[in-house]
């Protein structure tokens, strides 16, 4: 696989491989810890060239080196950082909306968990539409073990993905659990060797990035807006969906390639 476009960002590495744009957060002597620059960092990443880059039809975000994905916090750089309930209160709100953004993200995102997601970490792949786990991961919300709760989106999007009494006992005990736990929860879909983690995440991204972009992306926000609400309102949305991309240049070369039994040329339209 070759490079089309290479980004340094200060805290992560951006590359597009093969219609994949591979995010990488770099902090490995920090365990990639959420701090320094890395919330600007991660929506230049997302919104400035991913979304504007035709070419990147699926995005992948993995943490650097085999320890961490994500640690969660930099708490050597919060453990001094005083700051007011109603600050607090405002500056929460964007980082509510720069992962809401992310899991919103009308390209689908594949997170590669390369060892520890804890805290703002774990929540960043929860943002994610699929998570592949390395064996040596291991997962968790420990913030009550320091006087907190997690606070960016940890306690809505885990009961809802593993349901109420898991996602309390994990949050409310701060405990980690492993990969393999993690997979018998429903919290990643697969778990692989390390050595296999970014081969496996690379080709399933490289898989969904060959379908047609915008059946993907209204499949995609189908699900998610289904998620959130009634069956009948899920199913209008469905309708509303299907209904903006029947009439699509992809559907005529998809149904076309498949009669005159040839790969399908898929442009986005």
């Amino acid at each position: 696989m070759t490079s089309k476009d290479t980004h340094e960002l200060g805290t992560l590495l951006y590359e597009v491989r093969d219609q994949v744009a591979v995010i990488t957060i770099n902090r490995p002597d920090r365990m990639n810890t959420l701090g320094g620059t890395m919330k600007p960092d991660l929506a230049r990443a997302f919104f400035e060239l991913a979304r504007n880059d035709d070419h990147v039809r699926a995005v992948l975000i993995t943490g650097s080196g085999d320890r961490a994905f994500c640690a969660g916090a930099d708490i050597k750089e919060r453990a001094t950082d005083a700051v007011r309930g109603t600050e607090h209160f405002v500056r929460q709100k964007s980082t509510h909306e720069l992962f809401r953004s992310i899991e919103e993200f009308e390209k689908p995102v594949v997170a590669a968990i390369n060892g520890v997601a804890l805290g703002g970490g774990l929540e960043i792949a929860l943002c994610c539409d699929i998570r592949i786990a390395s064996t040596n991961a291991r997962f968790g919300l420990p913030e009550v073990k320091l006087g907190v709760i997690p606070a960016a989106g940890g306690t809505q999007r885990l009961p809802r993905l593993i349901g109420e009494a898991r996602a309390k006992e994990l949050i409310l005990t701060a405990d980690l659990v492993d990969a393999e736990t993690a997979q018998r929860y429903g919290l990643v879909s697969r778990v692989v060797d390390l050595a296999d983690l970014m081969p496996t995440a690379m080709e399933l991204s490289q898989r969904i990035a060959r379908h047609p972009p915008l059946a993907v992306r209204f499949a995609k926000r189908a699900i998610n807006r289904g998620m959130q609400t009634d069956l009948d309102s899920g199913l209008e949305y469905e309708r509303y969906a299907s209904a903006m991309i029947v009439d699509s240049e992809d559907r005529v070369e998809g149904m076309r390639a498949f009669l005159e039994k040839r790969e399908p040329q898929f442009n986005g339209r």
